[in-house]
C-alpha cells in the first residue's frame, strides 16, 4: 500500500466524548489514500478508509463526515458502539460500521439506497491520531435511449434518439452498422429542475445504434435501430463498462 501524509482532523463536538486516553500510542498509523467510488442510485456502497498498520480499533473512536454538511456527521463510532445523536438527518438508517472489520483496523463506511444527494466528498477521520482519508463519492444515474420521432419517406429516414434522466452529463452518439461513430445534428443537452441531464439528437440513416455515455460513472446505453422499407425494429443494449 501506498503512505501518504495527511492532514490534521477537527476535533469531534460531543461533550461527554473525550480522547485524551487516545493520544498516546506506540506506534504510528495512517489511513489509507483518498479515492473515488461510483455507484448509481438505489445502489449500496461502500466507503473504503483502512488504518496502516491494521489495529484493532473497535475500543477506539472514529468519524464519517462531510465537511459540507450542517451537522457535518455521517457515522460515528464511539468506544465500542454507534454514537449517532447528531447525525446528519440525511443519513439516518443508512450507514452501519462491521465490529469484525474494526478489528483489523477497516474502518470502511456501508452507504444503502444512495441518492443524488450523496453525491460529495466524505471524511474518514481517526482522532486518536488526527489522521484523516478523503473518499469522493459519485453518484450517477441513466436510462437507455429511445426513439422519439421517426419520419420515414421513400427516399429518407429521420431518426431522433432522446435519453433522460442521466447523471452526470452524458455524451451521445450515433454509431454506423460496423461500429464508427457517425456525424449528425447537434446534440441537444437539457438539465432538468431536478439537476438531471436530458440529450437528443438526430440523424438520417436507415441501420444505425444511437449510444448514450458517460464515462465518470462507467456507464453506457445503446438502441440499435434497423429501417427496412416501412418496418422498424430496434434492440436496446444495456452495458456497464469501464472507459481506458
Amino acid at each position: 500500500s501506498r503512505m501518504i501524509s495527511l492532514n490534521n482532523g477537527f476535533p469531534l463536538k460531543y461533550p461527554l466524548m473525550s480522547f485524551s486516553t487516545l493520544v498516546f500510542q506506540c506506534e504510528s498509523q495512517e489511513v489509507g489514500s483518498s479515492q473515488t467510488v461510483t455507484a448509481l442510485v438505489g445502489e449500496d456502497v461502500i466507503l473504503p478508509c483502512l488504518l496502516e498498520p491494521a489495529a484493532d480499533v473497535v475500543s477506539k473512536s472514529l468519524e464519517w463526515g462531510r465537511l459540507d454538511l450542517e451537522p457535518r456527521f455521517v457515522h460515528v463510532w464511539h468506544e465500542g458502539q454507534n454514537l449517532l445523536v447528531n447525525q446528519n438527518s440525511a443519513y439516518r438508517g443508512r450507514t452501519s460500521l462491521s465490529t469484525e472489520k474494526l478489528k483489523h483496523g477497516d474502518l470502511s463506511l456501508s452507504l444503502s439506497a444512495l441518492k443524488h444527494s450523496d453525491n460529495g466528498q466524505y471524511r474518514c477521520y481517526f482522532p486518536s491520531q488526527g489522521k484523516t482519508s478523503t473518499v469522493e463519492l459519485l453518484v450517477g444515474s441513466v436510462s437507455s435511449p429511445v426513439i422519439v420521432e421517426i419520419n420515414i419517406n421513400s427516399s429518407i429516414v429521420v431518426l431522433q434518439c432522446e435519453s433522460k434522466g442521466w447523471y452526470p452529463k452524458p455524451e451521445l452518439l450515433w454509431l454506423d452498422a460496423e461500429g464508427k461513430i457517425l456525424s449528425a445534428g447537434p446534440t441537444e443537452t437539457v438539465r432538468g429542475p431536478d439537476d438531471l441531464y436530458t440529450v437528443s439528437s438526430r440523424r438520417h440513416s436507415n441501420n444505425i445504434t444511437c449510444r448514450v455515455q458517460q464515462s465518470n460513472i462507467n456507464q453506457t446505453r445503446e438502441t440499435k435501430i434497423k429501417v427496412t422499407g416501412d418496418c422498424l425494429t430496434h434492440e436496446i443494449i444495456i452495458s456497464r463498462r469501464g472507459f481506458k
